[in-house]
């Protein structure tokens, strides 16, 4: 693992290399910053993503994109309706001389593309589970384990198009963040398809490497973090949980159920990395409302009043934030 002389050098040497793979992906995704930052918050604190978007919005590309950047295996699985938990585990099968042998699948890498993970039923959606908990596979009884860094970064379609399972509350509650992709605004489409009609072709650099990686997630978890913070973190967690001493009145009218504690400590992780990316050294309150929506969108559930009124989730999260500030 890459060792730095301070934890202060490692930290600059962190915003650096942020910096540097921003710009190799912006050289091929164009006008997703935002985007961008998240995807690489969540790898640096060890977390999955998900990004959610109607086809067409280069959330593939911009997997493979980042992957490029990274000097780690990768492979892709296209999620398909017929597609079986053993096309992404591995399975054992006879070899000549009629021992059993355990053939791994794709899931072995440090990168994960799962495109278009509810297009399969939630039986192979669920294969997902133990590897993204616990960085390991068991097959037949016995455990294999998967190589760290690892990281599934899966794209989904939303849940109203044709052919798509919604995911089980359990793997949603795995990933770190779910992102959301909009449309491009005009003058970046515009640029967007000046880039992809033309003739060349943009060589992405290779800026970090697995040790960097581990290095630097280690660094994140080491960050001080102000008790005011995680407080912040924690109360803004109990107000999305209805009918509790601590929930709001928006929770107990327009939710189903709220947040558990594993969103808490995304907050809090997930502030420290927002703080080391703007070159800061310690979070305060903003950086956990920088990443209060993709941490949280995903982990609460409106009920049928807020769906009736057109209330999105979103606009409930910047509601609660208000009220914890």
């Amino acid at each position: 693992m890459k060792e730095f002389k301070s934890e202060v050098e490692a930290a600059d040497s962190l915003f650096e290399a942020y910096t540097k793979l921003k710009n190799e992906i912006s050289k091929v995704v164009i006008g997703q910053d935002e985007v961008v930052r998240l995807l690489l918050t969540s790898i640096f604190c060890q977390g999955h993503c998900l990004l959610v978007g109607v086809p067409g919005l280069a959330k593939t590309l911009l997997i493979q994109t980042i992957a490029s950047a990274l000097h780690l295996d990768f492979n892709r699985i296209q999620f398909t309706p017929d597609l079986m938990p053993s096309d992404i585990l591995g399975s054992e099968t006879l070899d000549k001389d009629r021992n059993f042998k355990f053939i791994k699948g794709p899931i072995f890498a440090n990168i994960i593309l799962a495109d278009e993970i509810n297009r399969t039923p939630p039986k192979t959606q669920a294969a997902l589970l133990e590897s993204m908990q616990e960085y390991a596979v068991t097959i037949a009884g016995k455990k294999y384990g998967i190589t760290r860094p690892f990281f599934v970064l899966a794209t989904q379609n939303p849940i109203e198009q044709e052919g798509t399972y919604p995911l089980p509350e359990a793997q949603l509650d795995r990933f770190m963040f779910s992102v959301r992709l909009d449309y491009p605004q005009y003058d970046k489409e515009v640029e967007i398809v000046k880039a992809t009609t033309s003739n060349l072709t943009t060589n992405v650099q290779t800026v970090l490497t697995g040790d960097e990686i581990l290095a630097f997630q280690e660094l994140v978890r080491k960050v001080p973090v102000a008790d005011n913070v995680v407080e912040f973190a924690v109360s803004l967690v109990h107000k999305t949980r209805p009918n509790n001493p601590k929930s709001s009145p928006l929770a107990n009218e327009y939710l189903e159920w709220g947040a558990g504690p594993r969103a808490s400590q995304f907050l809090v992780v997930g502030a420290k990395c927002n703080a080391l990316l703007n070159g800061k050294y310690s979070p305060d309150i903003e950086d956990v409302i920088a990443v209060s929506k993709p941490a949280l969108r995903h982990r609460i559930v409106r009920n049928f009043k807020a769906e009736a009124e057109g209330i999105t989730i979103d606009s409930l999260i910047e509601k609660l934030v208000e009220e914890v500030s």
